[in-house]
């Protein structure tokens, strides 16, 4: 009588191990990413290595790299891990809703002006919520969501990105920034033709906000908008401002806390329909905890009301935001 023997199974701890080194290439990354000492990181890829009968790995004296086979059982490690995470986090909201952690990445255009509302909401209804904020631009959340390293985010939308469903929190007009000399400094309801001729000072690549300045320019037909000057972040572009340099496009909720620093600027408002920006939450399409994201972007949306937004409410037509908020100070 013959003994069938099963095949040994890998575990968890070598998936994360070999999802690791294929994401970094490079053990010592790899092991800090995952909290795990380099020898051990390495002993879990030998073993998957073994477990499987294949070789994952090519390593050399001075880089790693994937084998065929790792090319090919990175990706399905990955979608294995995702699904472990997928169940663990169905397992909590089961436990009991707005309880443990949660991941939210925010954008830096959004997260100075938006965050204190955000946070206030969660430590005075969901107490027991552990909310832990990651600030990083959009291409990097995205893949922080997909990777299932962050829970929800909060930044601009549309997306267009798919297995993302986006929870519309308000809509928000953009501002021209202005030094005090300028010539359309303090005006209001000008034409966005005006930007044609202006000299636009913008963020670095990769901010959503320098897209969204450039579609606006594009729609008051202007064709380009040459990079002369750039900033890292909006306090840097407002001082650039100030010091003559140009002017910018802010948009409205961040137009007290930067213009605030310096007595040296003014603002300007477009004219109906002036341009916009939505801003969101964002989840993984079927996500576990997909009631409870829904449910903290209404309490959201009430929390916003006193922000200088326009309240998108969900079922009431996504696409006519509510009455405006009260505007900020210029």
């Amino acid at each position: 009588m013959s003994t069938v023997v099963k095949p040994r199974q890998p575990s968890l701890a070598q998936l994360r191990a070999f999802a690791a080194v294929a994401e970094h290439l490079h053990f010592r990354d790899a092991a800090a990413a995952i909290g795990m000492s380099q020898p051990a990181l390495s002993g879990a890829v030998s073993a998957l290595e073994e477990t499987l009968g294949v070789t994952l790995l090519e390593r050399t004296t001075r880089k790693v790299l994937l084998s065929p086979a790792g090319e090919r059982l990175s990706v399905r490690a990955k979608a294995v891990l995702a699904e472990v995470g997928a169940l663990m986090e169905e397992a909590e909201a089961v436990r009991a809703p707005f309880t443990g952690a949660l991941r939210l990445g925010v954008i830096p255009t959004v997260a100075p002006y938006v965050l204190p509302t955000v946070l206030r909401l969660a430590h005075d209804r969901y107490p027991d919520l552990d909310l832990q904020v990651h600030e990083e631009q959009t291409a990097s959340l995205l893949d922080g969501l997909a990777a299932g390293r962050l829970d929800l985010l909060l930044l601009a939308v549309p997306l267009g990105v798919p297995g993302v469903t986006e929870l519309p929190l308000f809509d928000e007009d953009f501002v021209l920034v202005t030094p005090l000399d300028h010539w359309l400094g303090g005006r209001e309801g000008i034409p966005r033709e005006a930007l044609r001729s202006l000299n636009l000072l913008l963020l670095d690549e990769g901010h959503c906000l320098r897209d969204q300045a450039l579609d606006i320019c594009r729609e008051a037909g202007r064709a380009d908008v040459p990079a002369t000057t750039t900033a890292a972040g909006l306090s840097t572009l407002v001082q650039l401002v100030a010091g003559g340099l140009g002017v910018t496009l802010l948009p409205r909720t961040a137009v007290r806390v930067e213009t605030s620093r310096s007595s040296q600027l003014l603002t300007a408002s477009f004219a109906d329909p002036a341009p916009t920006r939505r801003v969101a939450l964002a989840m993984r399409a079927g996500a576990a905890r997909a009631e409870e994201y829904e449910e903290l972007a209404a309490a959201l949306r009430g929390a916003m009301e006193d922000l200088p937004v326009r309240i998108v409410h969900r079922g009431d037509g996504d696409d006519q935001p509510a009455a405006p908020g009260s505007p900020a100070p210029a």
